[in-house]
């Protein structure tokens, strides 16, 4: 009775709540105009005629969709027939997912998890099984599912498995009607079952499988070249954190500053860490106002603005070592096994609880180093820019780990084909309303 209630009351709120949702969204898309496209999908109405036999995969956002980039290339390994459904909720994560597509593939938004958005989804698209990936699940979602669903690459921080007990009504039902949870460490693993899922097995992270772009590595080491001077980058930085090391950065002597690379989390704040760098003195150069080669301008600045999209690898080459984004304020870090596979050392802060597993393993490694806050990050950077000795032997043990993890996205796909095959839970609930 409580679980009734608490997803009768979800779904009411959810309806009532629509509107400004749709008004979010078309107030987002001012600035990234694809979340003003296709806003029909978001309620479960499609242009493109019905059909069925789909493999579903939804990516929420730019990190989950390069990971599903892995396990998609190993499923069309196995399967190259396969017709991809690709779905997606913030507008980095479905521009990613056009690069995955082939023809006869279909990509779109997923629905908001009212059950009449849903049960349209399912009618239209008929998947076969569905696949979610890293820590996706949603009330509606999986108890209207009309076929097996896969939580692929699963995460839970403890952290977070602590928020959702306040939801353990909502969200315990939604994970016992998970077909299969691929999840990526013990810890994990445990957590989850912890909240119901029946079936849950190890199978360790979809991220070692991806390959960094050589050639945009290669053009990052030529730009470094270019230079003639030490690069360090802060990857994937957070609101509040660049503040914190431009704080750092003025307690440096200025003889002993290398260049300083700036690549925030969102595109939409690219506009205010300039600002933020330009308040702070700096001298500073944006990635888009060049193409191929860095001017002499940008070449003689004390910061650069990575605002460019899918280029990490290129900033990766570019750094002689990176801080960690999302690690020096408490937001669980951000993912660093692409850092590693580039050759590129990491220093973090102490806030790694998304990815504990990775971070714990990167650090017994050697390939990154743990500190304390943004001034001790700053001085073991610097420390490594100066010592190019060292610097190497954590390039290579960067590259060492990062390829001793891999083989995760073999194991998933098997297992993906294998649930396609099994019969799906049946929906529960008739009603179309919206």
């Amino acid at each position: 009775m409580k679980e009734f209630l608490a997803r009768a009351l979800y779904s009411a709120l959810l309806r009532l709540i629509t509107p400004l949702y749709l008004l979010r969204l078309w107030r987002r898309g001012a600035k990234e105009p694809l979340y003003r496209q296709f806003m029909g999908e978001r309620l479960g109405f499609y242009e493109s005629g019905p059909s069925q036999g789909w493999l579903w995969i939804h990516a929420v956002s730019l990190g989950e969709t390069r990971a599903a980039a892995a396990l998609i290339n190993a499923l069309r390994e196995r399967q190259p027939e396969l017709r991809l459904l690709l779905t997606h909720s913030t507008s980095t994560g479905r521009e990613a997912g056009r690069d995955l597509l082939r023809e006869g593939d279909v990509q779109c938004w997923l629905p908001f998890d009212t059950p009449g958005a849903v049960r349209r989804f399912f009618r239209h698209w008929q998947p076969r099984v569905g696949v979610l990936m890293e820590t996706e699940i949603w009330p509606n979602l999986q108890r209207l599912a009309s076929c097996p669903m896969v939580l692929a690459n699963a995460r839970l921080s403890a952290k977070s498995a602590r928020q959702g007990e306040r939801f353990a009504a909502l969200l315990h039902p939604a994970a016992r009607r998970m077909t299969l949870v691929l999840a990526q460490s013990e810890a994990d693993a445990a957590r989850i079952r912890e909240a119901g899922a029946p079936d849950i097995r190890v199978m360790g992270n979809l991220k070692y499988d991806l390959h960094p772009d050589e050639a945009l590595i290669a053009r990052g080491r030529l730009w470094r070249e270019a230079l003639q001077r030490p690069a360090l980058l802060f990857a994937v930085s957070r609101e509040g954190e660049e503040a914190m090391l431009i704080d750092a950065w003025h307690a440096l002597p200025s003889e002993h500053r290398p260049l300083l690379a700036v690549v925030p989390r969102h595109p939409q704040r690219f506009d205010e860490v300039a600002a933020l760098l330009r308040d702070a003195g700096l001298k500073l150069a944006r990635r888009s106002s060049w193409a191929e080669t860095p001017d002499a301008e940008a070449l003689s600045a004390d910061a650069w603005l990575g605002d460019s999209m899918r280029e990490m690898p290129l900033y990766y080459g570019l750094a002689d070592v990176a801080l960690l984004g999302g690690s020096f304020a408490p937001l669980g870090g951000q993912n660093l096994i692409e850092a590693a596979a580039c050759a590129c050392p990491v220093v973090m802060g102490p806030h790694t609880f998304n990815f504990a597993e990775a971070s714990q393993l990167a650090e017994a490694a050697g390939a990154a180093q743990r500190v304390a806050d943004m001034r001790e990050g700053l001085e073991a950077a610097i420390t490594l820019c100066n010592d190019g000795a060292l610097r190497g032997q954590r390039a290579q043990a960067a590259q060492a780990f990062a390829a001793a993890h891999r083989g995760a996205a073999a194991r998933m796909a098997e297992a993906v084909l294998a649930a396609s095959h099994e019969p799906a839970a049946s929906p529960q609930g008739a009603s179309s309303a919206g």
